[in-house]
């Protein structure tokens, strides 16, 4: 028995516990209570909820912010006070399509080649 969790279940009362003891005590019927260890699992699972909540939260706020912004401007472009256009194309996709339409415009074995005169001095 090392440990004082052990001595305390096989009944042996530790000196320091002992000395507070009042006299004339029957030591057959002290009982020893014992602090339980703290469990965390109650503020680990509040921080998540709160967490949650305030994504949750930014989420509604965003998407308010957005519906709100799309009627106003439909508003807006129906009274004639604004007017929109969405370019949607990707200026990577515009430069790759005319990379391969002139890349298709030669024939493979071609090559320009330019005489002297054409180039300043």
């Amino acid at each position: 028995m090392q440990l004082p969790d052990q001595q305390l279940r096989a009944g042996h009362i530790p000196a320091e516990i002992y000395r507070q003891i009042p006299d004339g005590t029957d030591l057959r019927k002290v009982v020893i209570v014992q602090e339980a260890p703290r469990n965390y699992t109650g503020p680990i699972v509040l921080t998540l909820l709160i967490i949650a909540g305030s994504i949750a939260v930014l989420l509604v706020i965003a998407f308010v912010a957005q519906v709100i912004a799309a009627s106003a401007v439909a508003v807006l472009s129906a009274t004639g006070g604004l007017s929109y256009t969405i370019n949607r194309t990707c200026k990577k996709k515009r430069d790759l399509a005319r990379a391969a339409t002139r890349r298709r415009s030669r024939s493979p074995h071609s090559r320009t080649v330019r005489s002297k005169n054409h180039f300043p001095k």
